[in-house]
C-alpha cells in the first residue's frame, strides 16, 4: 500500500515522516479524534498512529495516495455505518476508512463511528450499535448474467447474508476496465460455487 515505515514511536515526529499527501489528512483527523475522545492515548504500533482505550480502538495508516482509518473491532460495527470499505479486512476483526479528501469524508459519521467504537472498547458487554439502513446495491448487470449461467454459483449467492452479496455487487461494479469486470466475474463465480464470502474469495 505504500504506507509510512514508522522509524519513531513518538507520534508527533511520526507525522512529519508521512507521505506529502496523506500529511494534512492524517493531522486533521488525529485532532478531530483528540478533540472528540480526549481520554484515549496514543502510540505507534506496525507502522500506524494508533488511539487506545482499555485496549486498541483505532488507527491511521498514512499512505502515498490514501489515509486509512482503521477500527479494530470493526466487525462490531459494520451494520451502524456506511463508513467502512467494501469487504473488509480478512480473517480478523479490523474494518477501515479509505480517505483521500476531506471534503468526501462524513465528519459526523465519523464521529459517531468513533463514539460507538469507544463505547464498545470500555464496555465489552455492551449490545451492538442500532442497525443503519443502507439502500440496496443495484445488481451489476455483468454478475446478473454470469449467475444465470450458473446454478451453482446463484445457489451460494442466494445463501448469503445481504451484507455479503452487497460485498461482491460493489465489488463488481466499482470495475471500470472491461477485462477487471471479467476477471472479477470469474473470481466471484468461483467463490460463490464454494460458498466463500467476499474477503475469503480466493480460497
Amino acid at each position: 500500500m505504500d504506507c509510512s515505515r514508522a522509524k519513531t514511536h513518538d507520534p508527533d515526529q511520526w507525522l512529519t515522516q508521512t507521505p506529502a499527501f496523506s500529511q494534512p489528512l492524517a493531522e486533521q483527523v488525529r485532532e478531530w479524534i483528540l478533540r472528540w475522545e480526549p481520554d484515549l492515548t496514543e502510540s505507534i504500533k506496525w507502522n500506524m498512529l494508533c488511539f487506545s482505550g482499555r485496549k486498541l480502538v483505532c488507527g491511521l495508516s498514512a499512505c502515498k495516495g490514501h489515509l486509512g482509518i482503521s477500527f479494530f473491532r470493526g466487525t462490531e460495527l459494520r451494520e451502524m455505518t456506511t463508513l467502512f470499505n467494501p469487504g473488509g479486512e480478512s480473517n480478523t476483526s479490523i474494518q477501515s476508512v479509505r480517505v483521500t479528501s476531506l471534503d468526501d469524508l462524513d465528519q459526523r459519521a465519523l464521529r459517531k463511528l468513533l463514539h460507538a467504537a469507544v463505547q464498545v472498547d470500555a464496555n465489552p458487554e455492551l449490545p451492538p450499535p442500532p442497525q443503519v439502513k443502507r439502500e440496496e446495491w443495484p445488481m451489476p448487470e455483468a454478475l446478473a448474467k454470469a449467475l444465470k449461467k450458473n446454478k451453482a454459483a446463484a445457489a451460494g449467492f442466494e445463501k448469503m447474508s445481504k451484507t455479503c452479496q452487497r460485498e461482491y455487487k460493489v465489488w463488481v461494479s466499482t470495475a471500470k476496465q472491461q477485462e477487471t469486470i471479467d476477471r472479477r466475474v470469474a473470481e466471484t463465480m468461483d467463490a460463490l460455487t464454494h460458498g466463500r464470502k467476499w474477503a475469503q474469495r480466493k480460497g
